[in-house]
């Protein structure tokens, strides 16, 4: 037998019909006794809580206070706060991820505290951004030739702002257009594709302020056009603009920036700026487009510059450089990675007529400037000794990333004198990434030996991937006591070398995380890990995955996470045969202290091999 439903269920219910339908009496539903009304909230649809909220007399969008003189000041806030639960919960009960945000990351400047989070805002966000991601799945299979507004919503997200058997709905609700209107304001971050870029996008997300916009796919003049109306409307708030997978010729590119700036003023909105995995078509006719100069010249508060894998060639990277020294520029992320850029710098090399002789003074710099990122750019021994001379330009570099370059041990060679260079600076460099450079246990141990003669240590390292060998295991214990925090050093092929590093660990260490991942250390891998944890008081992240752990070892490693007592937050030892041991997980548990450390083990029974058979 059913349950027989309660008279404040029922006076709910007809309540909720009410305001989905907008029938002319909400502003007399604020008016309902507190105990019903701190009731009905949590048991309203999305779209009837909008309803709601905005039929609120004096109560807007943009403003989150009530100004009813019927209600003390203590129930106005109640109310709000009352509406702010009610949107997190629908938030959260709808997408179980429990993101905050439309795209999966976002710069810190967009970020928000938990403590000023708007739920109604991002709900709607996120809402429009699944709405949009429907329609180009529709219009990307059919051969769609009308307005992208006409498109109609499918019943499942239609259903998830209302109630399956709510269907007095007027008919303009199922389409795009209706919830542009309707939500757009509430955009602040959205992720659009070609589709999307038609002329009329401009007209549907009028209400809209940008501040993150991120597109996909743009090819056509149409496309741009389109975008470039968006981008004219939102020029005053958008902080950052990410292009991915585009064909853009310089024509296009220049289109686009001059949309987000207006000539003869500078910008100092537009913050972060990025062309990835994209190309100019026609870059050996215009290395830089005019645009993108006139950009990097207006945009006083730029701060990030990213034309990562956008087939760039030397003289582009060559005049953007020029360019950003050229002006007075806040920059302090440049990435440049994934484009063949050698010799970019040549004419910083000294002796070179172009360039400018250390013992003139100039004011030209990138004082600023804190990574730069220089991965996989086909860089060869003399771009590192023309970097050497560039850093002159950079006094507060902070991050080098040079990895995914053929440097070699010769290369090793030429950027120590580089870094010594560096350590003359008053900002010393923190970050040197230098994975995949076909480097050897020569070259690294030269490196290390004179990372560990710096008055400031190295904050983090990364030599992962570079076949060092065993031989390299009493250098790394050495290093380790330098005062390095971070360091890298998966698939370098340490082996034994984990007993070699393990001897040479004689006092406390200042290691926060380390990655010794794909290095066969075998028993050896389990020793160092106790000597680390005894050694290291802030160490909090491990990953010693795939390094060949017998099941023997497993007192070893329980011994090591009785001996954290719950400091230790990530432990990683995925791939080891030691995961075949019966009820692992289990067994580990007991050893977390607050659930810490979250321990990563593979499967029961994988296939785990002892060599390096195939």
């Amino acid at each position: 037998m059913s349950e027989v439903p309660s008279l404040i269920n029922l006076c709910i219910g007809a309540i909720k019909d009410a305001i989905l339908e907008e029938n002319g009496n909400l502003p007399f539903v604020y008016k309902l006794p507190a105990e019903l009304f701190d009731q009905l909230l949590p048991n309203l649809p999305p779209l009837a809580l909008q309803n709601l909220q905005e039929a609120i007399p004096s109560v807007s969008s943009t403003d989150q206070g009530f100004v009813d003189d019927s209600l003390k000041p203590s129930r106005k806030r109640k109310r709000f706060d009352n509406f702010d639960i009610a949107w997190k919960a629908l938030y959260e009960s709808r997408w179980s991820d429990v993101q905050k945000f439309t795209l999966d990351s976002l710069p810190e400047d967009v970020e928000q505290n938990e403590s000023t989070t708007n739920w109604q805002q991002i709900y709607w966000e996120r809402h429009l951004q699944n709405c949009l991601d429907a329609v180009a799945e529709m219009v990307s299979i059919t051969l769609f030739d009308g307005f992208l507004g006409e498109v109609e919503i499918s019943d499942a997200l239609l259903k998830s702002i209302t109630y399956e058997r709510h269907l007095s709905m007027p008919k303009s609700y199922l389409k795009l257009e209706y919830h542009c209107e309707r939500f757009g304001l509430y955009a602040r971050c959205l992720r659009l594709r070609n589709v999307h870029c038609v002329a009329e996008i401009g007209h549907l997300l009028r209400k809209s302020r940008l501040e993150y916009l991120e597109t996909h796919w743009i090819k056509s003049k149409e496309q741009v056009a389109g975008l470039c109306k968006l981008l004219e409307q939102n020029n005053d708030t958008l902080s950052t603009v990410e292009f991915l997978n585009c064909k853009l010729p310089a024509s296009l590119v220049t289109a686009i920036c001059d949309s987000l700036c207006v000539k003869g003023f500078e910008s100092n909105v537009i913050k972060n700026f990025s062309i990835k995995r994209s190309s100019f078509l026609d870059s050996s006719y215009f290395p830089l487009p005019l645009g993108l100069e006139s950009l990097l010249s207006a945009a006083s508060g730029l701060t990030k510059l990213s034309l990562s894998d956008s087939h760039i060639w030397w003289k582009t990277a060559k005049m953007l450089f020029d360019t950003l020294l050229d002006t007075e520029s806040g920059l302090q992320v440049l990435d440049l990675s994934e484009n063949c850029i050698a010799g970019w710098l040549s004419h910083f090399k000294w002796g070179s007529p172009n360039c400018i002789k250390p013992h003139i003074k100039i004011n030209k710099s990138l004082p600023s400037l804190r990574v730069l990122n220089l991965r996989s750019c086909n860089l060869q021994k003399s771009d590192v000794d023309c970097l050497k001379n560039v850093m002159t330009y950079m006094p507060n570099l902070e991050v080098l990333n040079l990895s995914e370059n053929q440097l070699q041990d010769e290369g090793i060679k030429v950027l120590i004198p580089c870094l010594v260079e560096k350590s003359k600076c008053p900002t010393p460099l923190a970050e040197l990434y230098l994975e995949h450079c076909e480097l050897s246990c020569m070259g690294a141990s030269q490196l290390i030996k004179f990372l560990e003669s710096l008055k400031t240590p190295l904050k983090s390292l990364s030599l992962g991937y570079n076949y060092l060998s065993s031989n390299f295991g009493p250098f790394l214990g050495k290093f380790l006591l330098s005062g390095i925090r971070e360091i890298d050093i998966k698939g370098i092929g340490l082996g034994s070398g984990f007993s070699d590093a393990q001897q040479e660990i004689t006092k406390e260490i200042s290691l926060v995380r380390i990655n010794i991942s794909d290095n066969s250390g075998g028993v050896g891998t389990a020793n160092l890990l106790s000597k680390l944890i005894s050694e290291a008081p802030n160490l909090v992240s491990i990953n010693a995955s795939d390094n060949w752990i017998p099941i023997e070892s497993f007192p070893a490693i329980c011994s090591c996470l009785k001996a954290s007592k719950g400091k230790l937050e990530h432990l990683d030892l995925r791939q080891n045969p030691l995961c075949n041991k019966p009820n692992i997980a289990s067994l580990l548990a007991e050893f977390q202290v607050n659930g810490k450390p979250d321990i990563l083990v593979s499967p029961p029974f994988s296939n785990v091999l002892y060599d390096n058979d195939p």
